[in-house]
């Protein structure tokens, strides 16, 4: 089998002009594949540390040039003549190497560029696509899925710390009915999406976009941007509750403070209590199809709460609760705190470390969403990913911005691979 030639790493942008590092790795039998790791502008305190350089001088604090050293001097080395195929190998060298919980000492960013390009190199040493490459390292740990692609979770309109500032719920979501094919449930993302920016002009309302290539507009209350998703959906030939549904992630730690939770639609602070009573009018009125980080993320008691009342009828998503770390999600199992993982591989820092949180998810019977980030690159990894862990959905923002659709055109093409008719 094919060995590891040489690893190496630079400092790229990512989709916020903010850097980011890119790795390269080279077999010896003539393959390079390259790997660009995302970004979060919300993060969440169990995630491992993205290392940056923190000079002023140099992109604001925010250059990777340590990341990148640390990838071409001491990671990519020590993993040299390996052979390429062997990703629970690899990254076990990198993370024993590091030696800290979080991958504080050389960066989850600089090792997650390494086991990303090793599995990318990997994959074309064995002439097969990524996403059949992802499936057999699922099966050999023990996760038997078949290939599936995504229902994809569409970001329509961004608040909170994607969009404008105006809007204290992060994401709004159009979702297409699961039983759609994905080329079909693009078709519909992309169609309710222009059909928004229509309404949005119509009310005079600002349709530029947010991080995620949803529409940051000006709008007065969280209510206010659901009446949009569902007049706008009314004026397709789609139906709410049918062929589409809508979610929120609401990453309620943002406007958590002080033991209470501000937001415009309400005059008073709330506290858990009377935030879950707030979500249930909502969940009454939209019959959402799934809330996320509706809780900040140590309020474990409010999520069980939720969780026990509202089970079967809404899909409940932690992201900053869990941070696809192993024991973040066995307590939530343990607490019935939730019911669905979203999946962020540099959350944890490995490719194998990802997969394993997966299976973990997956023994409780979860559902997954494989998530991007707010600052991301063209690379297609996590749609190819998805694909072969067999996710329920994902999730990859607006179909709009290029390093949005580049992975929403990616599922495209594999769908026309894996079933082509």
């Amino acid at each position: 089998m094919a060995k590891i030639g040489k690893i190496w790493a630079r400092e790229i942008l990512d989709s916020r002009g903010i850097p980011t590092v890119e790795a390269f790795c080279s077999t010896d039998n003539g393959y390079i594949s390259v790997s660009s790791v995302p970004s979060g502008t919300s993060t969440g305190t169990s995630e491992c540390l993205e290392l940056r350089d923190n000079d002023p001088q140099r992109f604001h604090g925010k250059g990777v040039e340590k990341a990148v050293n640390n990838v071409n001097t001491v990671l990519g080395p020590a993993v040299l003549n390996m052979e390429v195929t062997d990703q629970a190998g690899i990254d076990k060298k990198l993370i024993t190497l590091d030696g800290t919980k979080n991958k504080s000492k050389y960066g989850a960013n600089a090792i997650l560029a390494i086991s990303m390009a090793c599995s990318k190199a990997a994959a074309m040493s064995m002439s097969i696509p990524l996403y059949m490459y992802i499936n057999q390292l699922s099966k050999a740990i023990g996760m038997p899925r078949n290939l599936h692609v995504p229902t994809p979770l569409f970001n329509m309109i961004n608040g909170g710390l994607h969009g404008a500032g105006n809007l204290d719920f992060q994401e709004f979501h159009v979702i297409p009915a699961t039983s759609k094919k994905f080329s079909e449930g693009l078709r519909i993302g992309a169609e309710i999406y222009m059909t928004i920016g229509e309404n949005l002009k119509r009310r005079g309302a600002i349709h530029s976009v947010g991080h995620e290539g949803g529409y940051a507009p000006n709008l007065f209350t969280n209510a206010d941007a659901l009446e949009i998703l569902v007049e706008s959906i009314k004026e397709t030939p789609y139906q709410l509750g049918i062929d589409v549904f809508l979610g929120l992630d609401v990453a309620a730690s943002v406007f958590y403070k002080n033991g209470t939770y501000s937001i415009r639609d309400k005059s008073t602070a709330m506290k858990d209590t009377e935030l879950m009573e707030y979500y249930k009018n909502i969940n009454s009125m939209y019959h959402l199809a799934l809330l996320e980080d509706m809780f900040h993320e140590e309020a474990w008691e409010s999520w069980s709460k939720i969780y026990n009342e509202l089970q079967g009828q809404v899909l409940i998503v932690g992201d900053d609760l869990l941070a696809t770390n192993p024991e973040r999600v066995e307590k939530a199992i343990k607490e019935k705190a939730c019911d669905t993982l979203l999946v962020k591989p540099n959350q944890i820092g490995t490719v194998s470390e990802t997969l394993n949180v997966i299976k973990l998810a997956r023994s409780a019977n979860w559902k997954t969403i494989v998530s991007h980030r707010s600052g991301e690159t063209n690379d297609w990894f996590i749609a190819d990913f998805a694909t072969g862990v067999g996710s329920e959905y994902v999730k990859f923002g607006a179909p709009c911005r290029g390093e949005r659709v580049a992975k929403y055109n990616r599922l495209l093409a594999i769908e026309s691979e894996i079933s082509p008719h």
